[in-house]
């Protein structure tokens, strides 16, 4: 046979091989169902969850089929955790420090106040033992969890009122969820935890009379502005707000190596792509929020700043006292952020300070 038609018929039959696993993965397909904790199609999380449901069922060819409900489809969107753990759904999409109240050690993979930014604890995560100790964490309940989001540093949230000094705080009923709205409760803020979808009606109601969520790019879309108009900056709460996609581990377990790969490779893109979608919108829509509907943007001074502080020092002891996990984690991950985290202020950190004072962009 001459070499030309044996490289083409090799070609034509590595067509059909090709064209025959796609039916033949389907007819196979391993079904897995994601609750998630957001609304869906709502900007930035909820589309992030979706765009992460979709890639997994996309990137392995139909082998692992993906049916993806947003909060209140399946389950209400705090009843998730149970709902995978008890092995009903194979997974959840959401922010591990709501179940706080599982073990506070869930916060660190999250955001804990003073905490690590997005850059800081990707490293800790991937490079610096931190995915042993989440793995330890989520054992515990039946669970294997990844990093598969990251909002960055949250804004201080919405308030009906100024707040100029940490007294201002005394009396306030806000959303605001995790170890920082333990800070906010040791400064007379009465805290409650509110999904997504029930925080407007509720600032509505008057039963809450402030509210953190993420920043202006997500929070333009909740309509906060038509109740309050004070929005304040970075806060101390959550500097990185990373977000997981957990696994029922019996069911991760059953998986070949390369089903594996493909859940974990999609988990990896969309921690990339929400954070950069992220930023990328934020300061057009913090435009918006301004021009288009007088939102009033302040910054917290440095008052309150050394207030969050002192406060913070207290829930880390009162955390690590309720949870010799949590203490465990706690330990490797202040650790890490003094390793990490001052070799990138010298670094980054500096830089940044500097450009933008050159730039006029902190004015």
């Amino acid at each position: 046979m001459e070499r030309r038609k044996f490289l083409k018929g090799a070609a034509l039959a590595g067509a059909g091989s090709v064209a025959l696993a796609a039916p033949a993965l389907a007819s196979g397909a391993k079904e897995m169902n994601i609750v998630s904790t957001w609304p869906r199609d709502f900007p930035g999380l909820g589309t992030s969850a979706q765009r992460l449901a979709a890639n997994i069922e996309k990137l392995s060819q139909g082998a692992i089929k993906v049916n993806y409900f947003a909060a209140g489809e399946r389950v209400k969107a705090f009843d998730s955790f149970d709902e995978v753990a008890s092995g009903n759904s194979q997974a959840y999409i959401a922010a591990e420090y709501y179940w706080l109240g599982k073990d506070p050690a869930f916060a660190y993979f999250t955001a804990v106040p003073f905490g690590m930014t997005v850059d800081e604890w990707n490293a800790w995560v991937f490079y610096g033992g931190g995915q042993k100790l989440w793995d330890k964490v989520s054992d515990g309940f039946g669970l294997k969890a990844f990093a598969a989001g990251a909002t960055g540093t949250q804004a201080g949230g919405w308030f009906n009122k100024e707040i100029n000094s940490p007294e201002d705080f005394k009396g306030l009923k806000m959303r605001i969820p995790g170890l920082g709205g333990t800070v906010m409760s040791k400064l007379g803020v009465s805290t409650v935890s509110l999904p997504g979808g029930q925080i407007y009606q509720n600032l509505v109601s008057g039963a809450i009379d402030a509210t953190e969520w993420v920043g202006p790019f997500n929070d333009y879309f909740m309509k906060f502005y038509e109740v309050t108009k004070y929005f304040y900056t970075s806060g101390m709460h959550e500097p990185n707000a990373n977000l997981a996609l957990s696994l029922n581990k019996s069911w991760y377990s059953k998986l070949n190596d390369w089903e594996k790969a493909v859940i974990e490779a999609a988990a990896l893109m969309e921690n990339q792509a929400m954070f950069a979608e992220m930023q990328a919108k934020n300061g057009l829509y913090l435009k918006k929020l301004v021009e288009e509907h007088g939102v009033v943007v302040k910054s917290y001074n440095d008052d309150i700043w050394d207030a969050f502080g002192e406060a913070a020092s207290q829930v880390f002891a009162d955390t690590r006292a309720k949870s010799k996990l949590a203490a465990e984690v706690d330990d490797a991950f202040q650790a890490k952020l003094r390793e990490i985290g001052k070799s990138m202020a010298l670094s980054q950190g500096q830089f940044t300070a500097q450009r933008n004072r050159v730039l006029g962009l902190d004015a």
